[in-house]
Formats: structure tokens, C-alpha cells, sequence
């Protein structure tokens, strides 16, 4: 999906800035993302090129944006924007707060240097009084160590090349747990790096597995040199299991914990290069960044440490870790991951957001049922503190009603809340009919068809999933309702305008991810240049449309699909995994045949159409996340009365 689209000046009518579209394009030839590129993104890692530390990349938020090409963001940049803006959010969230009560303190039961006493929710330490209920304290602080397993380590030589495949992989001698080893050696000197068959070069590292429950640690550290490496592990069959690019830095760290026992394969490589096959060494695609590097390789069992907290139905839970742990991890009460976290992202929640930030690692969670939930430590050893917080949603009480206003008048407004350039003028829903072969008659029809889209996704299907019994949510729109948006609890949805006049790069933006929807009155924009652009364009409407679609009802479902998961944002869900098979509407960018609801004919607007609604999906590998989000419960929990 490596796709050029023009900018263009002005603010004239986008129907007299562009040519109509023409649906010439048949669906079997995609013109999207890569194989490699697919996969590259599906591990967690990124494609596009790095902006030197300390730079603001180019390009739009991608934590708030759906984006037209997903090739194009540097996710690594933007983690160390968020950690940055993160700090500076935490100490104006700290200094605004009134006088609360002091937090519960826990110290941790588990005795120093030691493992097993709190090492899973069977085993979780309660922290008693914790909770939102009457007398409850909604605030603990735990004190607590990780102590893991001490590794012997044995520095070893390099392999002499090529090793650079599972089948040419160093022997790294690892067959116990509490083994290590530590090797200096380099990215390019083999047969395939940039002075010789410039593939790229890798370096293959094997070791075996006897005990489930086992956890790998590879560590890079790169002294001297310029190599930006990169981190994967295969199993035996050459399965991609668990993957690093950046960890606090251009260096890597991978962790994994085995649930199968046997031989495995980590692979050394530079930015931006991994084998197409591993058992082939020339399988890579062009010679990455390179250097040398010094690796240090344990396996042994890691400590994790967990506790039991006591959430009602409604809860929004913040927590944040500092010292030692690299990653916090919320369970729901079934021992269920439901946000792992190894960064801290809360520069994209609302100004007014109680939830916690700040540390090393950060999470939160909705709770959708009563019962014990967990939040676990790890990835560390030391000393840590972690933060725990609970709040009841903003919406909650008897005669509060969120509405939402959908415009499609087009509007003036400042996009600086989006990263754009301040105030701009908006091109209106009618401006792009003609680019989707419709006319001024069939604009009715076409609002009628969004508005019900979206009050399909954000009213009906949670009303009736049993998980609110007391919704209460108004849906407005600018054709048949005076606008609203100012008033309290109104947050809107403007559907126009494209990204020259918006001065934003993507198809739709949010202004932030509010997990408990803590600011009622947001805005989100649904640019349509992109949506209704050529047909060579998988991210175009135009590219589903044959002679067979039904047109509006397509444009119809397309359109409210992506205005749906705008307003997903602002009501707090993050985006989930668009490569795998699961339909949702948090869908990132870059397999937009799932988010649009095109049917396996490759046809918009026909039988086989999908309807695509929230629901349980995983993480957006990319955005550093983890666990299963469950984007219909999140919003129906905080959207209650």
C-alpha cells in the first residue's frame, strides 16, 4: 500500500478540485500492503524509516488516526513522543489534584529472592479495602521486587559465517534453565549483508527448550557502531513466535515465555530486514542497518508478581509502574490478559482523565462485571512501585444522556487538536457525491444510510448485548437537528472535508482515546477525499464498487463504519489487529476490505457483506499492546446512566 496521495490547496469544492473516480478496478489485484510488509507490521514492528532521536516524526498521531497506509508511520518515534508527554501529563495531573485520601500501602508478601508466592491470579496478593464501593479506598500504592532465577553465563565465539538460517543457526549450547551466554559479533559481515549479496545478513542463534513455563531473555546492546537491530524467535518449523525492534531505544530486548517445550531460533538482524524464509539465508529483502552488537542470551524462569484488586461493573482502572518492571498487565476476573502494557501512552487521554501515567510501564481497564481483577508486574529485576487507581464513569447517574451530533455540512474549525495547522474550513458530505458516481438526489439516501450505520453500531448492538441495561445515548445529525455541539455531554462526529484543507494525513481522527469517557464533548473528523478516491486505491470506496453493488447501501455501511470508530476512540477503545481475521471496528488502516464490511467476492455492496460491528479482538501489535480488548463492552459499560 506504498501510495502516493496528492495534496491539494485550496478550499473550493472538493468536486471541483479532483476528477470523479471511476470503479475500473478488479479486487483480485490488490494494490496494498506487501507480503513482508504485512508481516512485518502483523509481529509488532514497523516499515517505515526512523526519524533521528528527539524529532517529532512527520505524519499524523497514528494511536488516534486510521491511517491510509500503515507503511508510512514511525511507531518508534511516536513511543518516545509518548513517553515524553506522558511524564510531563503526570506531573499536571498530580499538581491539579485536590487533597484525596492517602493510597492503600502493600508491600509485597513474596520474601525477597525468592519465586512462587504470587506468580499467577490463583496465587495473586489481595490488596484488602481496595475499591469504589462505600468505605473502600479507590487508591493503593504496592511495594514489591522481582527477583529472578540467577543465570550462569558463558561468553562464547562467534559463529563463523554463514549462519544466517535455521538450518545454519550457533549452537548456543542452552539445554537448562539458569543458562546464558553473552557473544559479541556483527550485522553485514556475512555473504548477504551490503558488501557481498546485500539480501541482508542475519545471525541465527539456537536453543532448547526443556521445561514449559520457561522464559528467553536476548538483550542487545550496541556499544560502538550504527546498527538499529532487530529481534525475532522462530520454533523449529520456522513460526515467527515473539518479536523486538525498539526497547527504550534503537537497541532490542525480546522476551517470551514457552508454553512448548523444544528447540527454538533467534535471529539477529539490522532495521529494516527480516528472511522471508528462515531456513534460507538469502531470503531477505535488501541489506538493513548494520554494525556490531554485544548479545547476552538467558533462559531461566522470571519473576512476575500479581495482585487481586476488587472492581465493581463500571470501574476504570489506571495503573503505572516504576523501578525495576518494564511491563504491567491487567487480567480480567477469568485470569484473562486484557491490556499489557510496555509503555506509557497517556498523553492520547482527554486533559480531564483522573487515570494515572508516568512510569515505566502504564495500563487501564474497563470493567464490564464485578469480581477480583489482577495486575501483574514484570520484566525487570529490582525494586518497583506501582500506582493503582479506580474511578466510576463520568456519565454515571440518572438523568445524564451523551449525545452525539453526526455533521455533514461541513464545518470550520481549528485542527490543531489533531496536529493540524489551526483553523480550516471543511468540505460538506455533498462536495464528494459526483466521486462516488451519485448526485445531489441521492444525498438523503446517503445520510439516512450513515445515521443508521452508526446508530446500528453505537446504540443498537449495545443496547441489546445485554452488557448495558440502562444505555442512554442520543444520536443527532445536522440534516434533521439544530447542532448541539457546545452543549454539555455532546461530542461530535464531522463527516467532510479532506486532508488538504484539513492539513491532518489520514481517512479519520479522534481527538484523543478516553477509557471511561471522562470528557463528554470531543470532536472527530471522517475526511472523504481518501474514501472517495481513484479505484486503484484499496483505501477508496471506489476500488469495492462493481456493477453488482448496491451503491448507497455500500458507501452507506463504509462510511458509518469508519465514523463508528472514531466515536470508538473518544468513547476509550484503542485499535485492535486488522491482520488478523477477526471483524472489528477498532481496525487499524491497511486491510480495509474487513473494516469497510466487503464480502469474500471482493464486492462492496453485495449478499455476502459482512455486517462489522465492535467486539473482542487483539491488540494493534504496532501501538505496543497486548491482551484481548473487548470494544463492545468498553462501550457500553461507560455509556450508562
Amino acid at each position: 500500500m506504498r501510495r502516493t496521495i496528492a495534496l491539494l490547496a485550496g478550499t473550493a469544492l472538493v468536486a471541483a478540485m479532483l476528477p470523479a473516480a471511476v470503479a475500473t478496478a478488479d479486487p483480485k489485484n490488490d494494490p496494498g500492503l506487501s507480503n513482508a510488509d504485512r508481516a512485518t507490521l502483523a509481529a509488532g514492528g514497523q516499515v517505515a524509516a526512523k526519524a533521528p532521536a528527539g524529532k517529532t516524526p512527520a505524519g499524523v498521531n497514528p494511536y488516534l488516526a486510521l491511517v491510509p497506509d500503515p507503511t508510512k508511520i514511525d511507531y518508534a518515534a511516536w513511543r518516545e513522543i509518548a513517553d515524553k508527554q506522558g511524564a510531563a501529563r503526570e506531573q499536571k495531573r498530580a499538581a491539579r489534584k485536590a487533597v484525596v485520601a492517602s493510597p492503600i500501602l502493600v508491600d509485597e508478601d513474596e520474601i525477597d529472592g525468592t519465586q512462587g508466592g504470587n506468580d499467577s491470579p490463583a496465587l495473586a496478593q489481595p490488596v484488602p479495602g481496595f475499591g469504589t464501593k462505600g468505605k473502600q479506598n479507590p487508591r493503593a500504592r504496592i511495594l514489591g521486587s522481582l527477583d529472578n532465577e540467577v543465570v550462569s553465563r558463558t561468553a562464547v565465539t562467534p559463529k563463523a559465517e554463514d549462519d544466517g538460517a535455521i538450518p545454519l543457526a550457533a549452537d548456543t549450547g542452552i539445554q537448562a534453565l539458569r543458562n546464558g551466554i553473552t557473544v559479541t559479533s556483527t550485522i553485514g559481515d556475512g555473504p548477504h549483508g551490503s558488501a557481498a549479496g546485500d539480501t541482508g545478513d542475519f545471525d541465527f542463534y539456537k536453543l532448547t527448550v526443556t521445561g514449559v513455563g520457561e522464559t528467553v531473555t536476548a538483550d542487545i546492546d550496541t556499544p560502538v557502531g550504527l546498527l538499529d537491530s532487530m529481534l525475532a524467535l522462530y520454533d523449529s518449523d520456522g513460526n515467527e513466535v515473539a518479536f523486538n525492534d525498539d526497547s527504550g531505544g534503537l537497541d532490542s530486548l525480546l522476551t517470551f515465555t514457552f508454553t512448548e517445550t523444544g528447540d527454538y531460533y533467534l535471529a539477529v538482524t539490522g532495521y529494516n530486514v527480516l528472511p522471508a524464509d528462515p531456513f534460507d539465508p538469502a531470503s531477505g529483502d535488501g541489506a538493513g542497518s548494520e554494525g556490531a552488537y554485544n548479545l547476552l542470551l538467558d533462559v531461566a524462569r522470571a519473576d512476575v508478581d500479581y495482585y487481586a484488586v476488587q472492581l465493581r461493573k463500571g470501574d476504570v482502572l489506571g495503573t503505572s509502574v516504576t523501578g525495576s518492571p518494564a511491563r504491567i498487565t491487567i487480567y480480567d476476573t477469568a485470569g484473562r490478559e486484557v491490556h499489557g502494557s510496555d509503555q506509557d501512552a497517556t498523553f492520547i487521554y482527554p486533559p480531564n482523565s483522573p487515570l494515572p501515567g508516568g512510569g515505566n510501564a502504564v495500563s487501564e481497564h474497563v470493567a464490564d462485571e464485578d469480581g477480583l481483577h489482577y495486575v501483574a508486574v514484570s520484566n525487570g529485576s529490582g525494586d518497583y512501585d506501582i500506582t493503582v487507581e479506580a474511578y466510576r464513569p463520568k456519565l454515571e447517574g440518572d438523568k445524564i444522556t451523551q449525545t452525539i451530533f453526526i455533521d455533514f455540512n461541513g464545518q470550520r474549525l481549528n485542527t490543531a487538536i489533531f496536529g493540524g495547522p489551526g483553523v480550516v474550513t471543511l468540505s460538506p458530505l455533498r462536495a464528494f457525491l459526483g466521486r462516488w458516481g451519485l448526485t445531489t438526489a441521492d444525498e438523503n439516501k446517503l445520510i439516512d444510510g450513515i445515521v443508521a450505520e452508526v446508530t446500528e453500531n453505537v446504540k443498537k448492538d449495545l443496547a441489546q448485548s445485554g452488557l448495558n441495561d440502562k444505555f442512554r445515548l442520543k444520536i443527532l445529525n445536522s440534516r434533521d437537528d439544530a447542532d448541539p455541539f457546545g452543549e454539555v455531554n455532546v461530542s461530535r462526529l464531522i463527516v467532510g472535508g479532506t486532508i488538504a484543507e484539513s492539513g491532518v494525513d489520514t481517512i479519520g481522527i479522534s481527538q484523543s482515546i478516553d477509557p471511561g469517557n471522562f470528557d463528554t464533548q470531543e470532536t472527530a473528523l471522517i475526511l472523504l477525499d481518501v474514501l472517495s478516491g481513484p479505484a486503484t486505491d484499496d483505501a477508496s470506496l471506489n476500488f469495492y464498487l462493481k456493477p453488482a453493488s448496491n451503491k448507497i447501501g455500500f458507501i452507506s455501511q463504509a462510511v458509518g463504519n469508519v465514523t463508528s470508530h472514531e466515536a470508538g476512540h473518544f468513547f476509550g477503545n484503542w485499535h485492535v489487529d486488522q491482520f488478523n481475521d477477526t471483524l472489528n471496528l477498532m481496525d487499524q488502516g491497511g486491510n480495509f476490505p474487513l473494516l469497510y464490511g466487503v464480502g469474500p467476492d471482493g464486492i462492496g455492496g453485495t449478499a455476502d457483506d459482512p455486517d462489522v460491528d465492535f467486539g473482542e479482538d487483539e491488540f494493534n501489535p504496532s501501538e505496543g499492546f497486548s491482551g484481548t480488548e473487548d470494544t463492545q463492552g468498553r462501550l457500553a459499560t461507560v455509556l450508562t446512566r
